[in-house]
């Protein structure tokens, strides 16, 4: 290996793992703002044997070698591998992009979800409704044809597919389509806007038609001002109680998990954190809740993790609600803080862990539910949701 091609590579990988990145905000699934940085003591005869072993490696390898990039990012997953935890990790741009738009719950685009239900079909469109597809002309089950004239063929992938559409806000994108049941294609001419994806569902259930289900899917920085959307709602449709879903919700923001737990807290402690810094920190809950004593049932299973965590263990010990479900949660309890990189890459680092307000660890524990539902495969295999319709059965009981 050249002298010239070894301080590029030490070059790259001292800025990639540069003290100076910037605080991204968020991290993968627990999120809270950065304070204050570290700093990593580098001794550079500790380095030595890397680049002697490269020295070799370059000289008899009968592969290609890596990139100078490639190399970086092995030596950082390789050295994060050392601290032995499954949440402090390396991710790559285009993976942190992705993460990034996932969790601010908007993105520009058009406001429609693409499938291919069989391998080597068509891509098929459902438009999310009151965004620009749908305004457009988009209809569910759409076939799509072309994206700005360029056919879409069994070889492009449903991803290259959405990098096709998305794009500035304010521009057009044209889209060649098939409704469903019709022969002849037509051309959409669709504005690219700032689309909200939703993390919210709700209806109302129950043979009284009383009782309010909400389903959140993750902890965005929306979800507070939805759910509380979605509770005002159900209120105004007559709903007696709530039922909140938390099932295969795998977490996002811990501010956005503070404030959930806030609409159905009044005062009192949420949760701690304690870190290494800081030592111990309390959240509390505020005076501004929505339903104080609404009864309320709180669904988990095996992929309720981190952050709806906090809101079950909040709701659990604070006798707020009863947790039913069919298996305890995932018992992921750890703060991993987000360092956005220079190249567009990040580090998610293990710094802090979670206690319910009884003090008791999530983190490799997780949630027994207070009520523990079997669901049989015959169930399942009818589309029954055993958990939901025993929770609608415990509220329409008054059970206790």
């Amino acid at each position: 290996m050249s002298d010239r091609t070894r301080n590029l590579l030490a070059l790259i990988m001292l800025v990639v793992l540069a003290s100076s990145a910037f605080v991204a905000g968020y991290f993968t699934n627990d999120f809270v703002e950065l304070q204050t940085g570290g700093t990593l003591v580098r001794q550079r005869d500790d380095f030595d044997v890397f680049w002697e072993a490269w020295d070799r490696i370059g000289e008899s390898f009968i592969g290609d070698m890596p990139v100078p990039r490639d190399l970086a990012y092995g030596a950082i997953r390789g050295s994060m591998a050392n601290l032995n935890d499954p949440y402090t990790i390396f991710i790559e741009p285009i993976v942190r992009q992705e993460e990034r738009q996932s969790l601010q719950g908007h993105f520009g685009g058009i406001g429609a979800t693409l499938s291919r239900p069989e391998e080597g079909g068509p891509i098929i469109l459902d438009p999310i409704p009151g965004n620009p597809a749908e305004k457009a002309g988009m209809l569910t089950g759409d076939v799509l044809i072309a994206v700005d004239g360029v056919e879409i063929t069994p070889e492009i992938t449903v991803v290259e597919v959405r990098d096709m559409i998305r794009g500035e806000t304010g521009t057009v994108v044209s889209l060649t389509v098939i409704h469903e049941g019709e022969e002849e294609s037509v051309v959409l001419e669709i504005v690219r806007g700032d689309i909200l994806d939703p993390s919210v569902s709700s209806r109302i259930v129950g043979d009284e038609d009383n009782i309010g289900y909400i389903r959140l899917a993750r902890f965005s920085g929306e979800s507070s001002g939805e759910v509380a959307e979605a509770i005002n709602k159900l209120l105004d449709e007559g709903a007696e109680s709530l039922i909140l879903d938390l099932r295969n919700n795998g977490g996002g923001l811990l501010t956005a998990a503070v404030d959930v737990s806030d609409h159905f807290l009044d005062d009192g402690p949420i949760l701690y954190q304690i870190t290494k810094d800081e030592g111990e920190k309390e959240y509390l809950a505020t005076e501004e809740t929505l339903v104080p004593a609404l009864p309320l049932v709180v669904l988990i299973n095996g992929g309720t993790a981190s952050a709806s965590e906090i809101v079950a263990g909040a709701m659990q010990d604070r006798d707020r609600a009863t947790l039913i479900g069919d298996h305890q949660s995932f018992g992921k309890g750890s703060v991993q803080l987000v360092y956005d990189l220079s190249d567009g890459s990040s580090v998610h680092v293990t710094s802090a862990r979670w206690f319910t307000p009884n003090r008791n660890q999530i983190d490799q524990q997780g949630l027994q539910p207070d009520i523990l539902v079997e669901v049989t495969q015959e169930a399942i295999e009818n589309g029954r949701d055993e958990v939901l319709n025993r929770a609608i059965e415990f509220l329409q009981n008054g059970e206790q």
